[in-house]
């Protein structure tokens, strides 16, 4: 039934702004005619206009929000588990348990069969690792091994160098010269030899073929001479440079066999560490997964981590509009970091309310709050102000875009078993507290000039009187100075106090009067009415600030549209002509009538800071601590304020 009355009042919506513009028509029509009786003329008295006595006495401003019981103490619990999991075992709901019992059991079959696999894939890993290692100790020794070979290659090519231009070379150069020495020795004495043969061949003491071998000694012992002279030429020129070319070059050679060596040994070693780093990575990556697999399946089980009593997260969220949930139960299907099960603690509670933004600049931190459970009537609960979001609730700004609310925590003082997490209740937010101060109601007050104003009795005639207000409560306004207990205001000030016409704006005598509507309960005698202004300039009425459902100066009747936007061009000019022929007499006279007992005042109403377009909504308490009207809810769900006054004159 909740459901179907928008779309109810939606479809009846165009069939009220009908008959508002008919009520319109034919009441301006009857008012015009009433002008050209006698009826009107005398006016009606001041005795029959609606007042307020002025008074001290206890005065409460307040904001008034429905909020709901939630514990400040909660542990709320979660599924940990990645994913989709199923549900096998649920504890019943409001079960007392304690620390360590199990609440929620989650299905576990697949991570069983995934820790299976990954435990082989561990295993794999784990060898491909140690075999890394392995080969890496050997990289590193046969490296060790080439390098440290390149060395001792590459310092004998240095020795060679020095042993030949210091040992082997002189060494050559001395056995050649020995041997010239002796092939000239040799050679000496086979001239002698030879000489001697000669004189005893000649005294025919020896043959002539011991002189010719004489002969052939003498001439081997040259050639033996010329050869060692020539063996040690060649040394010199050739055989000494080539060989020292050669180990030079050999040293070369070797220095850079050994850089060769050192750089590919680096290179091998490095690449066997990538691969250990890389195969270590796959490794730990691997055992995480395994370990994050043993702790999901530990998830699957989720204990009470304290004593408490079970609550259903989703029995907290239910009611909350298209994004509710449905009610936990086993075989349900949960996400991960889905809420589950809240542990609330009954030693401390808080309230958690809205503050509407029209009445943000009431509420502070501190501010004492007076809290009432439906469930406990008659229990009366004090608290604090503890924390106000510093901006508006998302989700009811999702859902409603006109509509700013921002979240309040109120902490309870002291210990409250009896409460329960989920339990509607109202809190009062105290802003200020009189035991005996002034005020009057707030439709009393108009400004003039932007200086607030209320109409005080003076023998037979009301009087403007600017007075100094503070705070209001949408019922009550406190009054700090400007006028005396005992004094009677009036509930219907006149229109002209209204308007600001230090900017050229249009007094309000010479505006129409076009629909009426009821003065809200309270302490009021007579109704008032909504005014439209702009006829006489041609112009349509302009919308009222607080947008086409708020009430006030210039405005519409709630819950409708303009009425005059329906009207031809044709009829919206009779009734300009109607109005351009009045006499100033014939308007006042006017103003005069709809201001008696049944006619209203025709005033526009006076919209407390606290209001604002959604109005503060919630009913308020007066100053003798009974409860106020509240007012009709607007299109943005916060309730309208009506500005009903309380008592009477």
């Amino acid at each position: 039934m909740t459901e179907k009355k928008p779309a109810a009042a939606d479809s009846s919506r165009p069939r009220r702004w009908l008959l508002w513009a008919i009520a319109g028509v034919v009441i301006v029509g009857a008012g015009g005619v009433y002008l050209l009786s006698d009826g009107l003329v005398a006016g009606g008295s001041v005795d029959s206009q609606p007042t307020y006595r002025v008074h001290e006495g206890p005065l409460v401003i307040s904001v008034v929000e429905s909020g709901t019981i939630k514990s400040l103490e909660q542990v709320s619990l979660k599924s940990e588990v990645e994913g989709m999991a199923t549900i096998i075992y649920l504890i019943p709901e409001g079960t007392e348990v304690k620390k360590g019992d199990l609440l929620v059991e989650l299905d576990a079959s697949t991570l069983q069969d995934n820790l299976i696999q990954q435990q082989i894939s561990v295993d794999n890993a784990e060898a491909s690792y140690v075999s890394a290692r392995e080969s890496l100790a050997v990289a590193r020794n046969q490296a060790a091994s080439d390098i440290s070979q390149a060395e001792l290659n590459y310092r004998f090519a240095q020795e060679d160098v020095k042993q030949y231009t210091d040992g082997t070379h002189p060494q050559e150069v001395k056995e050649a010269e020995t041997n010239i020495t002796l092939a000239y020795e040799e050679l000496q004495r086979a001239i002698e030899e030879l000489t001697a043969s000669e004189k005893l061949y000649s005294k025919k003491y020896i043959s002539q073929t011991e002189l010719e071998a004489d002969r052939l000694t003498k001439k081997r012992a040259e050639l033996n001479h010329e050869l060692a002279v020539a063996s040690l030429e060649l040394l010199e020129k050739y055989t000494s440079p080539r060989k020292l070319d050669e180990l030079k070059s050999d040293v070369e050679q070797m220095r850079m066999a050994l850089e060769r060596t050192q750089l590919q040994a680096n290179a091998d070693v490095v690449q066997a560490e990538a691969q250990l780093k890389a195969k270590e990575r796959e490794y730990d990556q691997q055992r995480t997964k395994l370990e994050k697999y043993e702790r999901q399946i530990e998830h699957t089980k989720i204990y009470a981590p304290r004593s408490g009593l079970v609550v259903y997260a989703t029995s907290v969220q239910m009611g909350r509009g298209p994004r509710r949930s449905e009610p936990l139960e086993e075989g349900q299907s949960v996400r991960e970091r889905q809420h589950l099960i809240y542990l609330p603690s009954a030693d401390s509670m808080m309230a958690e309310i809205q503050i509407h933004e029209s009445s943000l600049e009431k509420a502070r931190v501190g501010l004492p709050v007076r809290i009432s459970v439906d469930a406990l009537p008659g229990v009366p609960f004090t608290g604090r102000v503890a924390k106000i979001a510093p901006l508006p609730d998302a989700e009811s700004a999702f859902f409603n875009p006109d509509l700013r609310v921002y979240p309040c925590e109120i902490h309870l003082n002291g210990t409250h078993p009896e409460l329960r997490t989920g339990m509607s209740c109202q809190a009062e937010v105290v802003v200020e507290q009189y035991t005996s101060t002034l005020y009057v109601p707030v439709q009393a007050v108009v400004r003039v000039g932007n200086q607030p104003t209320v109409y005080v009795r003076n023998g037979d005639d009301f009087e403007p009187q600017s007075v100094e207000i503070g705070l209001d409560n949408n019922s009550l306004v406190h009054v700090l100075s400007g006028i005396e207990p005992g004094q009677d205001v009036l509930l219907t000030p006149p229109l002209e106090s209204t308007v600001d016409t230090s900017e050229g704006q249009t007094p309000m005598t010479e505006l129409p009067v076009v629909a009426t509507e009821s003065l809200p309960a309270g302490g009021a005698e007579s109704g008032a009415v909504s005014e439209v202004g702009g006829l006489e300039s041609g112009e349509m009425p302009a919308r009222p600030e607080g947008g086409p459902n708020a009430g006030g100066a210039g405005g519409f009747p709630r819950g409708g549209r303009n009425p005059f936007e329906n009207m031809s061009e044709e009829d919206r000019e009779k009734m300009r002509e109607r109005f351009r022929n009045m006499s100033p007499e014939e308007r006042e006279q006017m103003r005069k009538r709809f201001g008696r007992p049944g006619g209203g005042s025709g005033r526009a109403r006076r919209r407390s800071p606290g209001s604002g377009e959604a109005g503060g909504g919630a009913p308020q308490r007066g100053a003798d601590g009974s409860q106020m009207g509240g007012g009709p809810q607007t299109g943005d769900g916060a309730p309208q304020t009506d500005g009903g006054g309380g008592g009477g004159g």
